[in-house]
C-alpha cells in the first residue's frame, strides 16, 4: 500500500467528545419524552393548559441542548465554548417547569408527577456533562 505523506490519518476520538454524546443522547430523550411518555396534562375539555406550554417549552431547550452538543462533537477547536453555552440552556430547563411556566395546581397531575421530575432530572444530567466538558476541555 502506498501512502502520499500530505494525508493525515484519522484522529482517535478524544475523551472530551464523550458528554457530548451524552449530552445528545439525554436531549433527544427529553424532545421525545415532551411529545409522547413524558408528556404533560391532556385537559378532557380541548384547554392548552400551561403545563402544555411548558411541556413546548421543554421539547424547544431540548433541541436546543442537541444542536450546541452536535456543535461541540463538529468543531473541535471550541468544544470546551460550546460546553459552556450548554450550561446557561440546562439551567433554563430546569428552572421552565414550575418556576417560570407554572404548572397544575394538583400534585397527582402528569405533569407534576411525571413530566417535571424526569426533566429536571434529564436537565440536571445534562447540566453535569456540560460542566464536565467544559472543565476537560479547558485542559486541551
Amino acid at each position: 500500500m502506498r501512502t502520499s505523506g500530505n494525508h493525515k490519518e484519522r484522529e482517535p476520538m478524544k475523551k472530551n467528545c464523550i458528554p457530548a454524546w451524552f449530552i445528545l443522547a439525554l436531549s433527544a430523550v427529553a424532545v421525545i419524552g415532551s411529545f409522547t411518555f413524558l408528556s404533560p396534562c391532556i385537559h378532557t375539555d380541548g384547554n392548552l393548559g400551561a403545563c402544555h406550554w411548558a411541556g413546548r417549552m421543554l421539547s424547544g431547550i431540548g433541541c436546543l441542548t442537541g444542536i450546541l452538543a452536535v456543535l461541540a462533537l463538529a468543531v473541535r477547536k471550541f468544544r470546551a465554548g460550546m460546553y459552556i453555552s450548554i450550561i446557561p440552556v440546562c439551567i433554563l430547563g430546569l428552572l421552565t417547569p414550575g418556576s417560570l411556566i407554572s404548572l397544575c395546581m394538583m400534585s397527582t397531575m402528569r405533569c407534576r408527577a411525571i413530566m417535571r421530575p424526569a426533566m429536571l432530572l434529564l436537565f440536571a444530567a445534562m447540566l453535569v456533562l456540560a460542566v464536565t466538558g467544559a472543565l476537560a476541555g479547558r485542559k486541551d
